[in-house]
């Protein structure tokens, strides 16, 4: 059973949710998405870069080798999500594994549709194997949208014959822009962080004109040969996870080595309550476990 930390945290955030199919105010749901932002943990120190014309800020934890790096992307469906909404969890991230993360501004939806957030994506990664980083010693990690978008990453990189990186994580990922997945029916009651009701209208501001079956929006729909390995967080409650147990199965069926983890319990990016409840802190442990033999830390 979680925690009464954990419950006290989810009645809150369950208080607050609105199912509605009305259309997004973007500026409110950007500004409701940053207003819950937290600094970096004291021992980690936070520096803009510029990732060939993709903002980015390099958090670097006491003691951090110089050799290994995270790639981070945000969640917040492509239209919201930042640097500073996600950096409680980037932060903790990047102490609880002792190395660097990256976390990438990508633009945002609907100014710059499908495919701007890809193409970011790609950049930073190139970006950081210019900068010396070697693919071997790199993972992409990302949550909601963000772990999509890693998908996707892995997708671009592989189909424009760049190197891999060694791994990748991805928490309570939307991969499934045809929103077929049973849970999104199912957990609908249960999911106390989304709302399967108002998700085809963020989609629309992300795809623009882009098919809904575009494999690098829609990673389900792609062809996932020859990817790296990858780890897959989800709870058990979340109306996305029917996303993270189908990629999970036609990943392990194109020969890519996938760990799927469903806590039980849990809500949609959990994580980023890391300092709350312990199951945050622990799952973040569990991406650590995951990716440190991976990248050799």
């Amino acid at each position: 059973m979680a925690s009464p930390e954990y419950h006290r945290i989810r009645d809150i955030i369950a208080s607050r949710l609105v199912h509605s199919d009305r259309p997004i105010n973007v500026e409110k749901f950007r500004a409701n998405q940053d207003a819950t932002a937290r600094a970096l943990p004291n021992q980690v120190v936070g520096s803009m870069v510029d990732a060939a014309g993709v903002p980015a800020e390099m958090q670097k934890p006491d003691g951090a080798t110089d050799e290994n790096l995270i790639v981070y992307f945000h969640g917040g469906g492509y239209v919201g999500g930042s640097i500073a909404s996600h950096r409680n969890l980037t932060g903790h991230l990047a102490l609880h594994s002792g190395c660097r993360v990256l976390s990438v501004e990508y633009r945002l939806a609907p100014e710059h549709p499908h495919p701007a957030a890809v193409e970011d994506a790609v950049t930073s990664y190139k970006w950081a194997v210019a900068q010396g980083y070697e693919p071997g010693k790199i993972a992409l990690a990302g949550d909601s949208a963000g772990g999509g978008l890693t998908a996707a990453c892995l997708l671009a990189l592989r189909d424009q014959d760049i190197q891999p990186p060694a791994a990748a994580m991805m928490i309570s990922p939307w991969l499934d822009m045809g929103f077929t997945g049973k849970s999104m029916v199912a957990n609908e009651g249960h999911d106390s962080s989304i709302s399967a009701m108002g998700m085809p209208r963020i989609r629309e501001l992300f795809l623009g004109d882009a098919p809904i079956n575009d494999p690098l929006a829609s990673p389900l729909d792609a062809d996932l040969e020859g990817l790296p390995p990858l780890l897959i967080q989800v709870g058990d409650e979340e109306v996305l996870l029917s996303d993270s147990q189908r990629f999970a199965e036609k990943a392990n069926d194109a020969g890519v080595h996938v760990e799927l983890r469903v806590w039980p319990e849990m809500f949609h990016v959990w994580h980023a309550c890391v300092g709350l409840f312990q199951e945050a802190a622990d799952a973040i442990d569990e991406m650590v476990e995951f990716v440190k033999p991976r990248v050799q830390l």
